[in-house]
């Protein structure tokens, strides 16, 4: 295989690129059996390039049984049949790069398919086999070993240990299908490194580590003692979560990053108690970027969105890393509907999140203001969550549905064969194609952002911000260049007094006799 290169030069692109995550089942179909796919991806990268992206994230598209959709990999190396093949995604990449966009792919090192190979030989070598240490097989507890090895709970609920016929136990912190692998083999960690490579020779211009913090258990896997792990997850230290043995892992696939020209990244999906364990993370020798769970999680309010803003600079400032901002992804309530306050309130987030210093991440259909899809009924539902007890809400499925690119109804323009999830009846106003060209539209809103991020000197890269003077309930701050961002997270209207002409707002508003009225859930960039 001919290695692909980048189209532009290396020159820390990541520190304040924005970068589109695309859920590939959902995103395009493009050969019309519901499924979105690779190449359905490929013919809509010109939409990404216009819409005024830097890179694309792509979800797991890897040979997998989708017990957990893509997030239960059969092979690191090959694409499932359902999204295309190896010549497929080798288009992508090349494709991407020469519209200048980067390609980041998503790695789930934690844990594997059932049916991995060597996940199904240890299951046929039995008890004391070599394949076996490459996971977490235990005896069980009990006269019997009829219980399972420790207390640790599945995150999609019940036990975190499946018995097998033989009468060994099996971890998985996911679902059953998903066991987990054993960090401290040396084969697991020589075979990661060799996949890393296996991308970065395709041209991968990064990866998001999945689980980045669950690579490592504590010696001996001890009991956690009580029953409430998924109330405490990214609350405190787990015995199976951000472990500081990870990070000599994070250091040997740096050392791989760095033999690559061209500025390759990683991305760490960290669950950690704070921000400054998350800075851990991104030491310089260990990995580029992670994602600000802690922002994500703050709700609508001037003081907790500035106290998340200045604790999230403050974190990374040590490290040299630069601070991600995110809204939505493919496990959370899309941030129109989860905020509350409708559209208005995520319009007005969104040019809040890309006035902030750093790096900023969308995901699919965010631009078109798709609300969560709450009405999806139980029989199409895919979420493995969903299906378990005691496990997450599992109803994530409500943010990926299929988009909806044009015509007056479903599938509207996904694809020819229908979507794997039902779309609303009232998405016809949301598509691509009617948004397009409608100064008050979502996506032309999106559109006009990102063209002033990429263009004026006081947006994208920094380390700091600084705060302004504003009323109870009103976000003010100003970037060194001469961009101020006021944000009114209240329902009532605000008299203010204009710092300058108005570049850009989430909402119409009208200056008066020097002073301005900023209606309730609305941002403005004025330029000073």
């Amino acid at each position: 295989m001919t290695p692909q290169h980048d189209v532009t030069p290396a020159t820390d692109w990541w520190r304040d690129a924005v970068i589109y995550q695309v859920y590939p089942r959902s995103f395009a179909d493009g050969n019309g059996d519901g499924m979105g796919d690779l190449a359905g991806i490929r013919s809509r990268l010109p939409y990404l390039r216009d819409l005024g992206v830097d890179a694309v994230w792509l979800s797991p598209f890897y040979a997998s049984p989708q017990a957990d959709a893509g997030y239960d990999v059969a092979d690191y190396r090959a694409i499932d049949p359902m999204f295309g093949t190896l010549p497929d995604a080798e288009a992508v990449i090349r494709d991407a790069h020469g519209l200048g966009l980067r390609i980041i792919v998503d790695l789930v090192p934690n844990h594997c398919s059932d049916q991995h190979a060597w996940f199904r030989r240890a299951l046929a070598e039995g008890p004391g086999s070599t394949l076996r240490e490459r996971f977490h097989f235990r005896k069980g507890r009990g006269e019997n070993g009829e219980q399972p090895p420790n207390d640790w709970e599945s995150l999609f609920g019940g036990p975190a240990w499946t018995r097998v016929p033989d009468g060994e136990w099996y971890l998985h912190l996911f679902a059953p299908e998903q066991p987990d692998f054993n960090w401290d083999h040396p084969a697991v960690r020589d075979e990661f490194r060799s996949v890393l490579r296996f991308w970065l020779d395709l041209g991968v211009d990064g990866f998001r580590v999945d689980v980045a913090h669950g690579l490592v258990k504590a010696p001996g896997l001890p009991d956690m003692g009580h029953g409430e792990q998924l109330r405490l997850l990214g609350n405190q230290v787990l015995p199976f979560f951000d472990q500081d043995g990870v990070h000599d892992i994070y250091r040997s696939w740096r050392t791989v990053l760095d033999e690559y020209a061209g500025d390759r990244i990683a991305v760490a999906e960290a669950w950690t108690p704070t921000v400054e364990r998350t800075a851990r993370y991104l030491r310089p020798d260990e990995l580029h970027q992670a994602f600000n769970f802690h922002y994500l999680n703050t709700g609508w309010d001037a003081a907790a969105l500035r106290e998340a803003i200045d604790t999230s600079l403050d974190a990374m400032r040590p490290v040299s890393a630069p601070t991600t901002w995110v809204l939505s992804n493919h496990d959370v309530v899309r941030h129109t509907t989860r905020l509350g306050g409708g559209l208005d309130r995520a319009r007005a987030a969104t040019l809040l999140m890309l006035a902030l210093p750093g790096s900023a991440y969308l995901y699919q259909g965010e631009e078109l203001g798709l609300v969560e899809v709450t009405d999806l009924p139980d029989e199409v539902r895919q979420d493995p969550s969903f299906f378990r007890d005691a496990g997450q809400e599992g109803l994530r499925d409500g943010c990926r549905v299929p988009l909806p690119w044009s015509g007056d109804a479903a599938p509207y323009g996904f694809g020819t064969g229908g979507s794997w999830l039902p779309q609303p009846a009232d998405w016809a106003a949301l598509t691509v194609e009617a948004q397009t060209g409608d100064p008050d539209s979502t996506l032309e809103l999106y559109r006009t952002a990102l063209s002033l991020r990429r263009t004026h000197p006081a947006l994208g890269a920094g380390a700091s911000v600084e705060w302004l003077d504003a009323p109870a309930g009103v976000v003010a701050f100003r970037r060194p260049g001469g961009l101020v961002c006021t944000v009114n997270t209240t329902a009532a209207p605000v008299r203010l007094a204009a710092p300058g002409r108005v570049l850009l707002s989430s909402r119409r508003v009208e200056p008066f006799d020097g002073d301005f009225a900023l209606p309730g859930d609305t941002a403005v960039w004025f330029e000073e």
